[in-house]
């Protein structure tokens, strides 16, 4: 990693504390503060690779672990992977196979960023929403979800129509966020099914 990567406190803690990314932080603080995974949850991650949010819903339940990614996730104990689109009805198929019943679905997914603020706010909402109808088809009634975006102008569409599926939605922003980010997350509870 370059010189960027050097200088930034929370990637360097990350690396020291055992964790693959810096995004494990943002995970931890949501969960400090809407207390989203319980003990017995079984959760999907969806953008789960390199695998620094499976890591830490490891260590919040003894529930089934699963990620999703386009990307390989590097092997974990005691979490299953598949690699392919959140998109495809197949592996929605797979992760209900392999799960059975989902408490949770967080994705700290994003698309490749092209440096184009309102073209990648715009991909990113629509990712978070094709993240959303994955939630709706795979979680239990009751279930929650935690979704990243990025502010602007398409983020209030994707939040109302959370909204439309859970009883109580709220914006986070999370200190482990770079400076000068957008970046967002959408935490709800209580899947109405």
């Amino acid at each position: 990693m370059g010189t960027q990567w050097g200088r930034d406190k929370v990637y360097l803690r990350a690396r020291q504390e055992g964790f693959r990314s810096r995004a494990a932080y943002k995970l931890v603080e949501i969960q400090r503060r809407f207390n989203v995974i319980r003990k017995t949850d079984n959760v999907i991650d969806l953008g789960a690779a390199p695998g620094s949010w499976l890591q830490v819903v490891r260590g919040l339940t003894d529930g089934k672990v699963l990620g999703i990614d386009l990307s390989p996730i590097p092997p974990m104990d005691n979490v299953e992977t598949i690699t392919g689109d959140l998109t495809d009805p197949g592996v929605q198929a797979k992760a209900r196979e392999l799960l059975g019943v989902v408490s949770v679905v967080v994705s700290d997914a994003s698309p490749k960023l092209s440096g184009h603020k309102s073209y990648d706010q715009a991909r990113a909402v629509a990712l978070g929403a094709e993240s959303l109808h994955f939630a709706c088809s795979v979680l239990k009634p009751g279930g929650n979800f935690i979704v990243k975006s990025f502010q602007g102008t398409d983020f209030s569409d994707l939040f109302h129509e959370v909204k439309r599926h859970f009883h109580s939605v709220r914006n986070c922003n999370v200190q482990a966020t770079r400076k000068g980010s957008t970046e967002i997350y959408i935490v709800a509870k209580n899947f109405m099914g």
